[in-house]
């Protein structure tokens, strides 16, 4: 990213995080490993600015966390990245020893893509370049919201394990369904849970319906209930799923194993697991690790792994694809005239403007802020500035007020850049170039009108 870039991210406006009125902070206890005084001021400034009551401390070397984690609860680390003291794998081992895992964001000196990525792979919460500080408390919000939900899911584990340790072999359990079948499926009995866990008012009722035939009549499915499938281990269990009674799914997990007994017709026992609530908290998990907050687009992490795909399909296939940024012009106005509320609408506008102009194959994205950026696979540079034109027409014309515009830069790989850091500075220099070209538009009409 260009000097110029980087001076002018310096300049932008905090993005706007909402969190209840205006007066209402939320309480932020942070822990800093860092040896910039000045940069830890900073992070202070731009956290209270985000609408955080921040207390903070500081510490220097591994000896200073281990008993700062020890002595006091802590929502949050930042660490700093690059640090002579140690590495930031060893960070992240030390916050993860703990029963309670807390999130760590490292602050580098410039955003790097590349080493962004591996940082977070090694289980970082996010990282913010000091060049983009103003990120800092939209990444915080998520890093604590994602962290709820991974110990409302750790939560939910473990009350299966104990569950499990404690009913596994009770046929009577309310935790576990368990079904024996005969080879054609028919079910020849089952346990109270089954019922209650399907719908059924009786066992009766249940023994009638025929829902193991699926499994145990096709090779593929029952090899794999047995654990004799040789593309699965023993821990990938099956994972089906049943209607209930009343007609709604329901995601189960199955393990079971054939009973062979003499003078009778060989059985099988299946056990019944319902992991539809962990499906879906998982899911909640998966959205909130790829999309903004506020707008609902891609964040700037899916973003990066979409230019990455993108790149690596257009290798393949030798077709160039298009990569537009866009920044919202005049936000700080907005916010300083009508309030904070109507700027975060603004930015839903242009997102809800994006999603309308965008094929199902593009990739909307908050990229942070007032910036936004969207992804046009085999998209040439005329079609590029023709969508481009679209967004700008749509939003002028959205019939809401109060009236906003936007600034486009587009960029074409491999034309403008053959990786993921040079097609994305190429896109924000062009994007800056536009706003130089708007302003002195600007200036020369008035000095006519004048």
């Amino acid at each position: 990213m260009s000097s110029v870039a980087r001076d002018r991210a310096r300049q932008a406006e905090p993005p706007v995080v909402l969190n209840g009125s205006a007066n209402r902070r939320l309480p932020l206890r942070v822990l800093f490993v860092h040896r910039d005084v000045g940069d830890v001021g900073q992070c202070v400034q731009e956290l209270k600015k985000g609408h955080f009551k921040v207390s903070a401390d500081v510490v220097l070397t591994p000896e200073q966390l281990a008993v700062r984690l020890k002595a006091k609860y802590y929502d949050v680390v930042l660490a700093e990245y690059p640090s002579p003291n140690w590495q930031g794998s060893r960070e992240l081992e030390m916050l993860h020893l703990g029963e309670r895992q807390i999130p760590c964001i490292f602050l580098i000196d410039k955003t790097q893509p590349e080493t962004m990525a591996e940082l977070i792979s090694s289980g970082a919460a996010d990282c913010v370049g000091m060049d983009h500080i103003g990120h800092l408390p939209v990444a915080v919000r998520r890093a604590l919201s994602e962290n709820q939900l991974r110990e409302e899911r750790d939560r939910t584990e473990k009350r299966l394990r104990h569950s499990e340790a404690r009913y596994r072999a009770l046929v009577g359990n309310l935790a576990y369904g368990i079904c024996r079948c005969n080879v054609k499926g028919k079910f020849l009995d089952v346990n109270p849970a089954l019922a209650t866990m399907l719908g059924y008012p009786s066992r009766e009722e249940l023994l009638a319906v025929n829902l193991a035939a699926e499994v145990l009549c096709d090779p593929y499915k029952r090899a794999h209930l047995l654990g004799q499938s040789a593309e699965h281990n023993d821990v990938d269990l099956l994972e089906i799923e049943w209607k209930r009674k009343d007609g709604a799914t329901l995601k189960l997990r199955l393990s079971g194993r054939e009973v062979k007994t003499e003078g009778e017709t060989d059985s099988y026992e299946i056990i019944v697991e319902n992991v539809t609530q962990q499906r879906k908290l998982e899911d909640q998990l998966r959205q909130q690790a790829a999309k903004d907050a506020l707008t609902g687009l891609a964040n700037y992490r899916h973003l990066v792994e979409t230019v990455d795909s993108e790149i690596k399909r257009s290798e393949r296939t030798e077709r160039e694809f298009a990569l537009l940024f866009l920044d919202l012009d005049g936000l700080k106005q907005i916010n300083d005239r009508f309030g904070h509320l109507v700027g975060s609408q603004a930015l839903c506008r242009l997102a809800d403007v994006l999603c309308i102009c965008s094929r199902k194959v593009d990739t909307p994205a908050r990229f942070g802020g007032d910036e936004f950026a969207l992804v046009l696979p085999e998209t040439g540079l005329a079609p590029a500035h023709l969508v481009a034109q679209r967004i700008c027409d749509s939003l002028a014309e959205d019939g809401r007020e109060p009236k906003l515009s936007v600034s486009i830069g587009v960029a074409i790989y491999p034309n403008d850049g053959e990786n993921v850091d040079s097609l994305l500075g190429a896109a924000d220099a062009a994007l800056y170039a536009m706003k130089i070209r708007n302003r002195i538009s600007d200036v020369n009409t008035k000095s006519k009108t004048a």
